[in-house]
């Protein structure tokens, strides 16, 4: 199969169906002449105003959402990249899924990269090692990832099963109330 970048309707679809269909894609990033390609074996799905562990979640003062300059992305067209900053040192990856004005996203937690001929382990587990090791940095926030010649996505033909992906809590969000045991982590078992 010949490899297909990913489309806006890939993405402007609901949240949880992205990120269990995200498996198995591959993320690219481009930095000159060489290219990497990664398998995306992780995902954590964040969807609209009322998830509190999504950075739109609205609270109190937000009711339709926490629309800011760092947020804006996921109010954005879907397949657009949103990055920011954890701990002051990683970078994370998000994609803007749904429709646009409403804040939805799919952070990239892990990947394994292809072809495995690189001197580092071929498995990038965990959003900070696989953005500093792709370079993937605020540099790319608001890039439209279905046409960017920097940093896209792509369909290599292969098919997860649903018997080979696992659905967990998502990592870090004891402060979510309900939102944190939503089992919105997927991952290839």
């Amino acid at each position: 199969m010949k490899h297909k970048k990913l489309n806006q309707n890939f993405f402007a679809r609901p949240t949880l169906q992205v990120a269990r269909e995200l498996l198995g894609k591959f993320l690219v990033r481009k930095i000159g002449q060489r290219q990497i390609a990664a398998m995306i074996t992780e995902t954590e799905a964040y969807r609209g105003p009322n998830d509190l562990a999504s950075h739109a979640s609205h609270g109190p003062a937000w009711p339709a959402g926490r629309r800011t300059p760092r947020t804006e992305v996921m109010f954005g067209p879907p397949g657009h990249a949103y990055i920011y900053l954890i701990y002051g040192m990683y970078h994370c990856l998000n994609i803007a899924t749904e429709k646009e004005g409403y804040p939805a996203a799919v952070l990239i937690r892990g990947a394994s990269l292809f072809p495995k001929t690189y001197n580092l382990t071929p498995t990038l587990n965990g959003p900070g090692k696989l953005c500093r090791f792709l370079k993937i940095d605020k540099m790319l926030n608001g890039d439209n990832l279905t046409i960017s010649p920097r940093l896209w996505l792509e369909d290599r033909g292969n098919k997860i099963r649903p018997n080979q992906i696992k659905r967990t809590k998502r990592i870090g969000v004891d402060y979510a109330g309900p939102y944190k045991d939503k089992l919105w982590r997927f991952m290839i078992k």
